[in-house]
């Protein structure tokens, strides 16, 4: 399963010129904890609630004066559409990670969250189980005798 078949499109975006406080206020909004930062259709970073707290608020700045520029994490950790759902699995647990930005030529396209992924995964297992229940384990079908 590719990472497309998964992910959120036209995920919720910030530009670098964002304030903390408006940020603060979208993560509240969409209930996440971190939202891409994105500069004419490209990602330039990713701000998280813990970056706020901890590079802004804690810091001495004024929420509603402080860009997102100032505070975002740049270069962050991406997945490409056509990467495979367990490559996005595994860079996630590696980098301790619940949102992964996708993105395609440069540009964000889309975003994966591992609730996504657990889903994923729960109707695979299903789908495995019901063909296995479903498989006659001799070659001519069993049926149960009473």
């Amino acid at each position: 399963m590719k990472v497309r078949e998964l992910m959120t499109t036209e995920p919720i975006t910030v530009e670098p010129d964002t304030t903390l406080g408006e940020v603060a206020t979208l993560m509240k909004q969409e209930d996440c904890g971190s939202i891409p930062v994105v500069e004419a259709g490209r990602l330039v970073g990713i701000v998280t609630d813990r970056d706020i707290v901890i590079r802004g608020v804690a810091g001495g700045t004024d929420p509603k004066t402080q860009r997102v520029s100032t505070i975002m994490s740049a270069d962050p950790v991406t997945i490409g559409a056509d990467d495979d759902v367990t490559e996005a699995e595994k860079v996630m647990a590696d980098r301790q990670i619940r949102r992964l930005p996708v993105i395609e030529d440069g540009r964000l396209v889309g975003i994966i969250v591992t609730a996504q992924i657990a889903r994923a995964d729960d109707k695979r297992k299903v789908g495995e189980t019901l063909r296995e229940i479903s498989e006659p384990t001799s070659g001519r079908g069993s049926h149960a005798r009473g």
